[in-house]
């Protein structure tokens, strides 16, 4: 029974959402926080851990004075919103049974010249994340872990395929900060330094994107033609595929009426949208709501766990956030090499501590949060923000304990450890240095 819990809350977040009614929010926050300490036995030990760390560091702040009412309240429903963010998106992975298109869509994609294969995927990958954020990771993960286990590939052919989709589709996944002006990551820095904007960081974040898409092509590429050459062929395009066009218009059609109708933004209608014309779709073709609901309910079951690590995250990140005291760093901004420092650690600690299991959204609320106190004595945040992006774009890919990854892990049926070192290891120790060169080449041209 206690199943529905997680599903009730992430309704009452959306409702919150629709109506503006905070207490809604609130309840929902509550809901989540019950729900995981419930269910404390049950979850994956990172996901035990911070949920507990969570909880115990904001009591002690609270019961110290630290912590305000308000100031509480507002890392509830960051809670409520991260927790909702990731349940309510991954409805889409409903569809993917649903339609064969989708079931099919690496037939699909794979086809054409092998050479384009991993641009193709990573610009796929993240073209549907900018809108749809966690749910490209439900779609095209749980589409190649149901091709794959139907057509009975195994052994290095099904990790050859594994590692070549999956970690392109992860490092697709994690350009959404760099390009997409819905991103979690933007939304956070552009909350803490009211004077940035998304159009301010583009010109530099896109040129990034562009150099982390060349150095995975590079490793990807004689890989990919392999997996290529094992695809099924289609001849002509699955049963379904035009019902499939029209649901995804209705998706889109409906965000964008909200958009235009109401104060959300594109996240937050993709949060209403996709699960409210899946779940119609699904009702119009089961004919009863019971299985809906049943199947529904199940599906954010399965994403306990990384609902669980973005919820606390957010919760922990915001509350922490809010301890910083202004003069933190303060003398740090003393000169240009000083500013690069800032520039360089804004790369290198999110990988860092995302590495070591702290969540790459709790480090980046509590280093926005100096960067917003640093800005009031006199640094210029532009490439310190830039910097900022790239790391938690590097963090997405390298957190074995991040939403993403596990997500992955899960689909694929490897460990999360393998998928965060072994596959992307090579991959940031060549895009690191290349990321800390673009930055000094960006602030040299700045200075002239």
């Amino acid at each position: 029974m206690t199943g529905y819990f997680l599903a009730f809350a992430v309704v009452c977040e959306l409702l919150a959402l629709l109506t503006g009614f905070n207490t809604l929010s609130l309840l929902s926050g509550g809901v989540f926080l019950f729900y995981f300490l419930l269910h404390i036995p049950r979850l994956e030990g990172y996901a035990r851990y911070l949920m507990l760390v969570t909880v115990a560091v904001l009591a002690g702040l609270t019961m110290s004075g630290r912590l305000s009412a308000a100031e509480l309240a507002e890392s509830a429903r960051a809670a409520a919103f991260y927790g909702a963010f990731l349940g309510s998106l991954g409805t889409m992975q409903c569809l993917v049974r649903r339609f064969e298109v989708l079931r099919r869509i690496h037939d699909v994609l794979l086809g054409g010249r092998p050479g384009w294969l991993y641009p193709k995927y990573a610009l796929t990958s993240c073209g549907i994340a900018s809108v749809l954020n966690f749910g490209v990771m439900n779609l095209l993960c749980g589409a190649l872990s149901e091709t794959l286990d139907q057509r009975g590939i195994t052994g290095d052919a099904r990790l050859r395929w594994l590692r070549s989709v999956l970690t392109s589709t992860l490092r697709g996944f994690a350009l959404v900060p760099l390009v997409a002006p819905t991103s979690v990551a933007v939304a956070i820095i552009t909350r803490e330094v009211t004077t940035l904007t998304w159009s301010q960081l583009i010109p530099f974040s896109l040129c990034a994107a562009l150099l982390l898409i060349a150095v995975g092509w590079s490793l990807e590429y004689r890989r990919f033609s392999q997996v290529s050459a094992e695809r099924t062929r289609m001849e002509g395009w699955p049963p379904g595929s035009g019902r499939l066009v029209m649901v995804v218009c209705a998706v889109f059609g409906l965000m964008a009426l909200l958009v235009l109708l109401t104060p959300l933004n594109v996240s937050r209608a993709a949060m209403l949208a996709v699960p409210a014309v899946t779940g119609l779709y699904m009702w119009h073709r089961e004919g009863r709501i019971r299985p809906v609901v049943a199947e529904v309910t199940e599906n954010m079951a399965g994403l306990h766990n990384e609902i669980c690590i973005f919820a606390a995250s957010a919760a922990l990140g915001i509350a922490l956030s809010s301890q910083v005291p202004p003069e933190v760093l303060a003398r740090l901004i003393d000169g240009r090499a000083s500013e690069f420092m800032l520039i360089a650690a804004g790369v290198l600690i999110l990988p860092a501590f995302a590495a070591v299991g702290i969540a790459p959204i709790t480090v980046l609320s509590f280093l926005s949060g100096l960067l917003g106190q640093l800005v009031i004595t006199g640094l210029e945040p532009l490439l310190v923000a830039v910097a900022l992006v790239i790391g938690f774009s590097l963090a997405m890919m390298l957190s074995p304990f991040g939403p993403s990854v596990m997500l992955l892990s899960r689909f694929g049926k490897i460990s999360r450890w393998v998928v965060a070192f072994g596959w992307n290891g090579r991959y940031a120790l060549i895009a690191v240095p290349l990321m800390l060169a673009f930055l000094w080449v960006c602030q040299m041209l700045r200075v002239a």
